[in-house]
């Protein structure tokens, strides 16, 4: 695999065997493993599925090494079967070219000699050994010295062995280091110097934030933001050569550089966006200052053709989102990101562009790397994650969370005050109440929007005296629609309840 991964870096940088397969992975699990695996691992179940792939290739190793040493060529079946695998995962991609193919032969025609050098020397050994114990059993005082060609044997094999995966382990890293920098893309990345806003973003109120320690900040650090896509790898996208199509049913086709992009007059927003497969009380939420052309805009351009009724965006990985097109030409500011927080989009959230659409959960709307927005139809195009029994639309639900006190940590009696979160994106919050034991609803103290595209932070002190507490939180929009209380899990559109706390109030 190391080998492979390698020379995928030289002959293919966007897709490589392990890259190819964990896709495939992704593509075929069921939507109920999706979301457990986000539930368990959360922004961490990437790594999760490659060490479970890592494992994977561990048992099938173990498993050709056992069958090979039993009977000649069965472990190498084993590894021209898995060979054969990594190559049908690879023309399943969208940025599999003629090169891609090279890199999972290499690795199984790797695998397949390193197995034949291995069970040669194991066999070297165990011969070896056998000897040693005859001559062994014919000793009459059974003192004999060990045979130095058994030990030898022994010890070459071993030292194989070694050598292998040594070399695999640097291979890997090596492997990592390359194609983690994403070469070029890197380099371009930090070249670019963002232009100044046509439109900024208004000054964030004095009075926005809560003050309560251990409330999440208004505004998420890039380096914190939630990460939730189907890139195994993350896709290195030139912006010298990026370039965005805009077709389907429009007046005329429609193509942008990025160069033409950054000559635009651009707008800077702070705007919350949210995962559909965000839990109640989760994390897969976060608020940034993006900066980007406005969508309609675009659009405008292309003009779209009567009868069409959505937007189907595609990643450079081939990851496609639909979005309804009267949401991407009203007045909201859905764009084209090119910065984020006053930087260059970084290569994990999209670069060199993304895009953002305030009110709609992003499996709907929030693509990354985004190469091509096709003006079509519901009913004859879908997104990816539609087909695997999520709802056509996502609009984001009302929702809160309590971030201060954590659940089941315990307090002081006294004065015990609560803070978090509230957010109704492109609808706004009017207010957010607390109950402690089912009982009265008391509402809290609400911080001033940034705008109605934001979460806002909530803060209420009460004074409780010793015992143990349910506290449950919610929010209404300035629709005056209350978040929905049923329990729902996030499928098929996302997840509804009032977040629920524990709380010891010690004395």
């Amino acid at each position: 695999m190391a080998a492979g991964e390698l020379v995928a870096g030289f002959a293919s940088p966007s897709l490589s065997p392990l890259t190819a397969v964990g896709g495939a992975v992704i593509d075929a699990v069921p939507p109920g493993v999706k979301d457990w695996a986000i539930s368990v691992f959360g922004t961490s179940d990437k790594a999760a599925l490659l060490v479970g792939m890592a494992l994977v290739i561990a048992a099938l190793a173990a498993l050709a090494g056992v069958l090979e040493h039993r009977r000649r060529f069965a472990g190498a079946a084993v590894m021209g079967v898995f060979g054969l695998a990594g190559v049908a995962a690879v023309l399943t991609r969208s940025q599999m070219t003629p090169m891609s193919l090279l890199p999972p032969l290499l690795a199984a025609g790797t695998a397949v000699a390193l197995l034949r050098v291995l069970v040669r020397r194991l066999r070297a050994s165990y011969e070896a050994m056998s000897g040693h114990a005859t001559a062994s059993q014919q000793a009459a005082a059974g003192d004999a010295m060990p045979d130095p060609t058994a030990v030898r044997s022994r010890r070459s094999f071993f030292q194989v062995l070694g050598v292998t995966a040594t070399a695999s382990a640097a291979g890997g890293v090596v492997a990592g280091i390359w194609r983690g920098a994403s070469m070029a893309v890197s380099e371009a990345r930090a070249r670019i110097t963002l232009p100044s806003a046509a439109s900024p973003a208004n000054p964030v109120p004095a009075d926005a934030e809560s003050g309560v320690a251990g409330t999440p900040p208004l505004v998420t650090p890039n380096r914190d933001f939630y990460r939730i896509d189907t890139a195994l790898s993350v896709p290195a996208v030139n912006p010298d050569t990026w370039v965005l199509k805009v077709t389907g049913m429009v007046a005329r086709e429609v193509q942008l550089s990025f160069a033409d992009l950054m000559a635009k007059p651009l707008t800077e927003r702070h705007i919350t966006i949210a995962c559909v497969s965000n839990g109640v009380g989760g994390d897969l939420i976060g608020n940034a200052r993006w900066l980007g052309w406005p969508v309609r805009e675009l659009l405008a351009l292309a003009v779209p053709q009567p009868g069409a009724d959505m937007v189907l965006s595609r990643s450079a990985d081939g990851w496609t989102a639909g979005t309804p097109l009267d949401v991407l030409t009203d007045n909201r500011d859905a764009m084209l990101a090119v910065g984020m927080n006053g930087e260059p989009l970084p290569l994990e959230h999209g670069f060199p562009v993304r895009l953002v659409v305030p009110g709609l959960y992003g499996y709907v709307s929030a693509t990354k790397w985004v190469t091509e927005l096709k003006v079509t139809r519901f009913a004859d195009d879908t997104g990816y994650w539609t087909p695997r029994g999520w709802s056509e639309r996502g609009p984001i639900k009302t929702s809160s969370r309590i971030d201060v006190p954590r659940s089941g940590r315990p307090v002081n009696a006294g004065t015990v005050v609560f803070a978090g979160v509230a957010w109704a994106q492109h609808t706004g919050i009017r207010k957010v109440e607390l109950r402690l034991n089912r009982g009265p609803w008391r509402e809290a103290g609400l911080a001033t929007g940034i705008s109605t595209d934001t979460w806002y932070q909530w803060k209420l002190a009460v004074d409780l005296t010793p015992g143990q507490y349910e506290v449950q939180v919610r929010a209404t929009n300035l629709a005056g629609e209350s978040q929905d209380e049923t329990a729902r899990p996030p499928a098929p559109d996302g997840a509804t309840g009032f977040h629920t706390i524990r709380v010891d109030v010690k004395s």
